[in-house]
């Protein structure tokens, strides 16, 4: 019976000699629950920490990079490194510019690279498009609330012009601005995985 059971075993988690260590609940294609858990409550605690002080610390997303790693190493071998890295190389790529423009955080940005350490390029992806609804949104709402429709327009032109010209906007837009209106972006990327999550776990029912 022991022998039985130590084959069976064996056979459940290894699959192409590398062993899985986490249950294989998978939501989708080549996405385990666990770890589509573990991103969610990344996320959450994220966005949390930025709803209340603005700020996302390392001692979060460093370790959230971290995990999330070693979680898709566990559950895919070489195959989950180098999903896991592409994620997050993905995620510090694509907003690093907006870092350097002062409009995104540092926090935010590290955030986003731990996510994709987690979900992989593609959900990267789809994350990164619907927080940019999902911001704009409450960033919407942020400018009827203050009635300072006129003035955004304005900072909005400024920030593209940089972009394209590649020059460093004017203050009025930084985030150093004092009088500028921020809408905080991990709030808007924890909803938006937290979403993505539901829909997810609710398709693979």
């Amino acid at each position: 019976m022991k022998i039985r059971v130590s084959r069976a075993c064996s056979r459940v988690f290894r699959a192409q000699g590398t062993a899985y260590f986490f249950p294989a609940w998978q939501i989708g294609t080549g996405l385990n629950g666990i770890v589509l858990g573990l991103a969610v409550a990344l996320a959450l605690i994220a966005g949390w920490t930025d709803w209340r002080s603005r700020r996302i610390p390392n001692w979060l997303t460093v370790p959230g990079f971290l995990i999330g790693v070693s979680a898709n190493v566990l559950v895919g071998g070489w195959a989950g490194l180098k999903t896991s890295l592409l994620g997050a190389g993905l995620g510090l790529l694509v907003l690093l510019p907006f870092v350097f423009l002062r409009s995104l955080g540092a926090g935010d940005w590290k955030l986003a690279g731990a996510l994709g350490a987690f979900v992989g390029w593609e959900m990267l992806v789809n994350l990164l498009m619907g927080s940019v609804l999902v911001a704009g949104v409450m960033a919407l709402g942020l400018v009827i609330y203050k009635r300072r429709f006129k003035q955004t327009l304005r900072n909005i032109g400024s920030l593209l012009a940089s972009m394209f010209t590649f020059r460093m906007p004017g203050a009025e837009v930084s985030l150093d601005n004092p009088h500028s209106l921020k809408v905080p972006y991990g709030v808007a990327l924890a909803l938006t995985t937290l979403l993505f999550g539901i829909g997810k776990m609710w398709g693979a029912r």
